[in-house]
């Protein structure tokens, strides 16, 4: 069983400018259409958990053990995270989840993985950064897979899980290196050119999507921006939450051929795990600051 409600999810910010708000809005519309075609598809990014996923579904989302040793009971947002598999793992090992996202062809997937097992999931069409249908304090634990890399400005999610997750609670998310969207995907002479600046406030231009290479490290259609790493663990910091953990997913094999995803791994790590916990009380760090 699940509960669909949908949103407008134009946020009309104060400290933004028309023109910044344009952009966003560019970026959500394109990133939309982008991910109802890899649902429509059937791309790997939205295939929903299999029976073997779910055999163990905490070992399968949590490998580390950052959430111990059970969820049961617990209140999860996964942000982010259309698609029929963060949902319906979460779920299964005992979790009451909510997941958000931007795709409606992505949530409905998991409403469709949600009814086949039986599980209750309620979701929301929404933009990760905009999120007032949900309330302060109301989550345990926000997990949030790669998708930061679709909004221009990552200071509104950040805001938004901080004022979403307990005090005491966790949020795990994954980013794209800063490196690896500045970075070649194939080389040259052996060896990985930066093609991006690292100060740019423009899209990353897309990759000819030829080979299997960019498949695994680009999202077809998709709109994305590099955030510095300031931006990244710098901003989760400043949101409210303390760093607890932070690991490099390692894609690496030796031996691999060269100018595979794995080959390329080796060299530039491409994506980068952070475990946080939202300080003990409701205030937010930035706001002293104002």
């Amino acid at each position: 069983m699940t509960h669909s409600s949908t949103l407008n999810d134009f946020d009309d910010r104060d400290d933004l400018s028309s023109h910044s708000l344009q952009t966003r809005q560019q970026a959500l519309d394109q990133n939309r259409r982008a991910y109802d075609q890899m649902a429509s598809a059937q791309e790997p990014l939205c295939r929903p958990a299999s029976d073997a996923d779910l055999r163990n579904p905490l070992a399968t989302v949590d490998p580390l053990g950052w959430l111990g040793d059970s969820i049961a009971g617990w209140r999860v947002l996964c942000l982010a995270a259309g698609g029929g598999r963060q949902s319906v793992l979460y779920a299964t090992a005992g979790a009451q989840v909510t997941v958000v996202d931007l795709s409606p062809a992505m949530l409905q997937l998991d409403q469709a993985a949600a009814h086949q097992r039986g599980l209750d999931i309620r979701t929301i069409e929404a933009s990760m950064d905009a999120l007032p249908m949900l309330t302060d304090g109301q989550f345990d634990a926000v997990i949030h897979p790669v998708s930061t890399c679709y909004l221009p400005d990552v200071r509104g999610v950040f805001d938004e899980v901080a004022r979403l997750v307990r005090p005491g609670g966790l949020y795990i998310s994954q980013h794209k290196q800063p490196v690896s969207l500045q970075a070649s995907i194939a080389p040259t002479g052996g060896n990985y050119a930066l093609l991006h600046s690292y100060y740019r406030s423009q899209p990353v231009p897309a990759p000819q999507r030829d080979n299997s290479v960019v498949a695994r490290l680009r999202e077809p259609g998709a709109v994305e921006y590099l955030h510095r790493w300031e931006q990244l663990v710098g901003g989760i910091c400043r949101s409210g939450f303390f760093i607890e953990d932070l690991v490099e997913p390692v894609h690496a094999k030796a031996d691999s051929p060269a100018g595979s995803f794995s080959q390329r791994a080796s060299f530039i790590a491409p994506y980068v795990r952070i475990k946080a916990r939202r300080r003990g009380d409701a205030t937010s760090p930035r706001k002293l600051l104002l």
